[in-house]
């Protein structure tokens, strides 16, 4: 017989001290990108990337319900993830600063769907975008790979709210 644990009345935690925690965990950092209808191309950073499954190779990453980006990439068939190297910390800080155009002096290559893959990444994913899931103040997206490539350069770590590379 399976017993439920009961949950808890309260938190005993604010929503500051929760990111706090979570920041403890180093995390590698990727610039999600895409190519919209009109050609131009859009992309933010995220740290929250995973690994799903090996067969089908999936991948996953959030982005807050909130983000101006969440119709173009819930609307778009296809993205990249770039999870970017250590001397990449200029590109984390372009694509998540609002107001200026991340894409200015960026150097790319395009995939075989016309998506933007970021010169110098360590690693990257062309994903179908296979489904998504609403949970909490984010959206979970969860990518097919369909393409993916990689380089033995050490990857961008963030911790703490800083950047910092392995070693």
């Amino acid at each position: 017989m399976h017993t439920r644990s009961p949950r808890a009345d309260q938190r005993p935690f604010d929503t500051s001290h929760f990111r706090q925690a979570l920041g403890q965990f180093a995390t590698g950092v990727t610039v999600i990108t895409t190519r919209l209808a009109d050609g131009s191309f859009r992309g933010l950073t995220a740290s929250s990337f995973n690994s799903v499954s090996l067969d089908p190779p999936l991948v996953l990453w959030s982005l807050a319900t909130t983000a101006n980006s969440m119709a173009i990439f819930t609307g778009n068939s296809h993205y990249v993830i770039n999870v970017l190297s250590a001397d990449q910390a200029h590109l984390a800080k372009q694509f998540a600063t609002r107001g200026i155009d991340p894409w200015e002096n960026t150097e790319y290559e395009l995939s075989r769907t016309g998506q933007p893959i970021l010169k110098g990444a360590s690693a990257w994913f062309e994903c179908h975008n296979r489904s998504r899931y609403p949970e909490g103040d984010h959206v979970i997206f969860v990518g097919e790979v369909e393409l993916c490539e990689f380089s033995p350069s050490p990857p961008l770590i963030f911790h703490s709210g800083q950047f910092g590379s392995l070693g």
